[in-house]
């Protein structure tokens, strides 16, 4: 178990490493940056010669973009990421850890939370579509998935919205507190959040449920026809017994990969969702920052999204060493 782990450690580290260098020259070969649009902003007021524009772009460190200013860039970026110095955004004016930081707690709770209910929801029901495949029950189930899959973000969070906020009043349309409020207490602010938080929530599981139950219903459906699931009920095992004991447990090998993308999903933000309901997450920021062309904000974020990404696979291949017997770690 140790051997495999230092070697996925040593093989994390390099896929990084062909990350960050990707992720640098791809955002140093933009169009256009920050820089450029604050010049283009100044110059609509007042005109700028070559040496002020040209002293912003060192202010900036983006003076030199020739290969081996892109190249010397890329090596002081990288000593500055094992400090864990993610740079300084230009938009905020704070550092990039600092700001992803401050704005990841919003964006990590609503994920929780939805993906809490997502795995309680769509596992039950994508179980008992394949156990009554073909019924009432499976028909309606597949009607779920593909409202799941076929509703985009933007419209569906507007119809809840519209519906929930807008003409019953039941809860805030946006925002993350009431503002126009002074809480006394720390449990009328929390509920007070958790009100505002409903229907972005609400959005993020109806919308993410379709495809956990249509994965659980096909794996489910394979594993049920296995020939050992046939000997276990010729045996005279209980169907509960064959069901959730024998069957279920290798259904949860292929959601056991799924759980690699589960991490990054919890901290990098739903960012259309933030946006329609304008809630201060990590996506809604991050939106903005790349609006803008924040180099320094656009290529920490993405570094701190590749590191979740790959302790997610490397969580997720541990787990298979528990749902599935056969796998011995070496």
């Amino acid at each position: 178990m140790l051997k495999y782990i230092v070697k996925r450690l040593l093989l994390s580290i390099l896929i990084l490493l062909g990350v960050s260098l990707i992720i640098y020259i791809l955002v140093r070969c933009m169009p256009y940056d920050f820089v450029s649009n604050k010049i283009s902003a100044l110059q609509s007021n007042t005109s700028l010669d070559a040496t002020a524009v040209e002293k912003m772009y060192e202010m900036y460190g983006l003076s030199d973009s020739s290969f081996l200013g892109i190249l010397k860039g890329y090596v002081n970026w990288l000593a500055a990421l094992c400090r864990f110095d993610f740079g300084k955004s230009f938009v905020y004016g704070d550092s990039v850890l600092n700001v992803i930081v401050d704005h990841m707690g919003v964006s990590f709770a609503v994920a929780l939370i939805a993906t809490f209910f997502e795995f309680l929801i769509a596992i039950p029901l994508g179980i008992t579509a394949a156990t009554h495949q073909y019924s009432l029950r499976d028909y309606i189930v597949t009607i779920l998935v593909m409202v799941g899959i076929s509703l985009p973000t933007f419209f569906f969070g507007q119809i809840l919205k519209d519906a929930l906020a807008m003409k019953l009043g039941w809860f805030p349309p946006s925002g993350l507190v009431d503002a126009t409020k002074d809480f006394s207490n720390v449990f009328d602010l929390v509920l007070d959040y958790l009100r505002h938080m409903f229907i972005p929530i609400l959005t993020v599981v109806i919308l993410s449920i379709g495809g956990r139950m249509r994965m659980t219903r096909t794996n489910m459906l394979e594993v049920l026809s296995s020939d050992y699931i046939r000997t276990a009920r010729a045996k005279g095992l209980k169907e509960k017994v064959v069901i959730y004991k024998h069957a279920f447990r290798n259904t949860l090998i292929p959601l056991v990969t799924s759980l690699a993308g589960l991490l990054p999903s919890l901290f990098s933000g739903a960012i259309i969702t933030e946006q329609v309901f304008d809630l201060p997450g990590i996506g809604n920021v991050a939106f903005k920052a790349m609006m803008q062309a924040d180099i320094p904000f656009i290529m920490g974020y993405n570094m701190f999204l590749a590191l979740l990404s790959v302790i997610g696979v490397l969580l997720a291949d541990l787990m298979y060493a528990v749902v599935d017997p056969r796998v011995k770690l070496s």
